[in-house]
């Protein structure tokens, strides 16, 4: 399944710099910089644009976008460098986005090519955008616990539930509490297969 606004990262690096921060160059690595680069690939509505990369010991990332004088005049994510994931990565260029997209009074209020302002919104948008940002859980979705402590095997799944959300959005209201009752009929679903499973593998007695 493929969200309407999936993008295949053909975007050239040099298109979509970055810029960083004293102190994120002081504790950035290769494999974060790396995964920075990946990530923004999949990102064309931040094409021509510089993006500044800060670092934070506080949450696992933030995202800013400055206006001045109702034009852009700064984009900022700040990383916790330190088991940083793309999942967080992405989530805060969907900040981004959504900062970019709600500070455009070009497109209508209702337009519903935009990302809707909010945490788990962002969570929601940025799973469906890729399966490069499932590699961990997200943080404002709610879901069972048994889906957090098994994300590998929940993931795709996940992600599916997250497009099938975005498309109803366009008719649900509550689209997103549609897609948490999913999550939860499908750790439910789960827990039952296992069950069978389990009763299946028990040995025979005569």
């Amino acid at each position: 399944m493929h969200p309407p606004f999936k993008f295949e990262p053909r975007q050239p690096l040099s298109t979509m710099p970055i810029r960083l921060t004293p102190q994120m160059k002081q504790r950035l690595t290769r494999r974060v910089h790396e995964m920075i680069e990946r990530s923004l690939l999949f990102f064309p509505e931040l094409k021509d644009t510089v993006i500044t990369v800060g670092y934070t010991r506080k949450h696992l990332g933030s995202a800013t976008v400055v206006y001045r004088k109702g034009a852009i005049a700064r984009l900022i994510i700040r990383l916790r460098v330190r088991k940083v994931t793309y999942q967080t990565i992405g989530h805060e260029l969907t900040h981004l986005i959504q900062g970019l997209t709600h500070g455009d009074r070009s497109r209508p209020r209702a337009d519903p090519a935009k990302v809707p302002s909010g945490e788990t919104q962002c969570d929601i948008w940025t799973l469906a955008r890729d399966p490069l940002f499932c590699d961990d859980p997200p943080t404002y979705i709610r879901m069972p616990r048994s889906i957090r402590d098994h994300w590998p095997d929940y993931a795709d799944r996940v992600r599916e539930l997250c497009i099938a959300a975005i498309e109803k959005r366009h008719t649900q209201r509550f689209y997103i509490r549609w897609l948490e009752d999913e999550l939860r009929k499908l750790a439910k679903t789960s827990r039952a297969e296992n069950l069978r499973v389990d009763q299946l593998s028990l040995p025979f007695v005569v």
